[in-house]
């Protein structure tokens, strides 16, 4: 090697020699099928890359006819280059073979396409076929009713977990945050006074007005205290509030489980062993149950002063008589009855938020999807369980 690194280089080319030229393009990839000692062979040529055009189709029609033959073989002595667009081809080559009765030798291959050829399926994968039979409506009504029943259990469960979860948090053995209790408290409570006193007093204050122009007309405009006290201590303020805390907080709890959803939180908790019921469902549900009592009896109180202040614009009366009216006229029971229903609202609007969130999706639209879904479910379950509260009141004389 020595006398060789000590030669006299030669002169350096001109610029117009083919060292100074620019490299050849690639060749066009070719094949063809010819008739080989032992049976038809297919000889492939070229640079077979995505580039260079080597996606080529091949089919059944393709393959010569070979009546005495029983394989397929393969000549890449003129390939310069290939890719994944080569292996494509060979494996449409091989179920065109398979199509015929030829065997597909893949010997002549280099060995690196042999071994992805190997990780491919033997044949297509079939399509996928689509029930087109329509369900009737029993069997529609059947799914429904299923799924409404799982949907009932699964929930039921749910709130068992929290009963239960609670119970524990009582002993201090639960593994809720204090932290987490206090922030969801905080959001769940004061921040929403503002809210719910503002559309309660104009409730209250509609209410007033309302029954002042009917009751005028039969000279008992002082009664309006007590439909004014009574609608909004027993229906009114326990439906409003709910329905604000609905949209507001019920809403918020379903973007926020959604979005840890998506992004794999809730998932390295169940991989760590935390149990979701304890650690994020509790403090959302038990903030809500235990809020949403003391947000009824202020949107009672602001709603009654909504009154008020419509019935002394309107009312030959005073603020004392107006005061004394209410009192007299609206029973303690009252308030009891909206407080049960404004606790069991608070339970039902953080339970189908914490179950909607935990069934969401794990995209960006889901989590939007989430809230608006956790929303109308609060709303539509409040009013439907504010029905069964007006059956059962009018059952036990409430």
């Amino acid at each position: 090697m020595l006398p060789q690194t000590m030669t006299q280089p030669a002169d350096p080319p001109p610029p117009t020699a083919p060292a100074m030229a620019a490299p050849a393009p690639a060749t066009r990839p070719a094949w063809s099928v010819q008739d080989g000692p032992n049976g038809p062979c297919l000889h492939v040529r070229g640079a077979w890359t995505v580039h260079n055009g080597g996606v080529m189709p091949f089919g059944e029609a393709d393959m010569p006819p070979a009546p005495h033959a029983t394989s397929l073989s393969v000549d890449t002595a003129g390939i310069t280059e290939w890719d994944s667009s080569f292996i494509s081809f060979l494996w449409e080559v091989k179920q065109a073979a398979a199509g015929v009765g030829l065997a597909f030798e893949q010997d002549g291959l280099p060995t690196p396409a042999q071994r992805l050829l190997a990780l491919l399926p033997p044949k297509p994968a079939a399509p996928a076929r689509h029930d087109s039979r329509k369900q009737n409506l029993l069997e529609k009504t059947g799914d429904l009713t299923l799924n409404a029943l799982t949907e009932t259990g699964i929930v039921t469960t749910l709130a068992a977990e929290t009963t239960r979860g609670a119970m524990h948090a009582l002993h201090g053995k639960s593994r809720m945050r204090t932290k987490d209790l206090i922030t969801d408290l905080w959001n769940a409570g004061p921040n929403a006074l503002l809210i719910v006193g503002v559309v309660n007093f104009l409730i209250g204050a509609i209410l007033a007005f309302v029954g002042l122009v009917e009751l005028r007309r039969f000279a008992a405009e002082i009664y309006v205290t007590n439909l004014v006290g009574i609608a909004c201590a027993r229906e009114i303020s326990a439906i409003m509030t709910a329905i604000i805390m609905a949209g507001r907080t019920g809403g918020a709890y379903a973007a926020r489980i959604s979005t840890m959803l998506g992004n794999e939180e809730i998932d390295a908790l169940k991989v760590f062993g935390i149990p979701i019921s304890g650690y994020i469902l509790l403090p959302a549900i038990l903030s809500l149950s235990l809020m949403m009592p003391l947000l009824y009896l202020y949107g009672t109180l602001i709603g009654i002063f909504g009154g008020f202040v419509v019935s002394m614009s309107m009312m030959d009366v005073s603020p004392m008589g107006y005061w004394m009216s209410t009192v007299n006229g609206v029973e303690l029971r009252e308030f009891a009855f909206g407080f049960v229903k404004a606790f069991f609202f608070g339970s039902f609007i953080a339970l189908a938020a914490c179950r909607v969130g935990l069934m969401a999706g794990r995209s960006a639209a889901d989590v939007g999807i989430a809230a608006t879904r956790a929303v109308v479910i609060g709303i539509v379950g409040i009013i439907a369980m504010d029905a069964v509260f007006a059956v059962m009141a009018n059952a036990l004389g409430i």
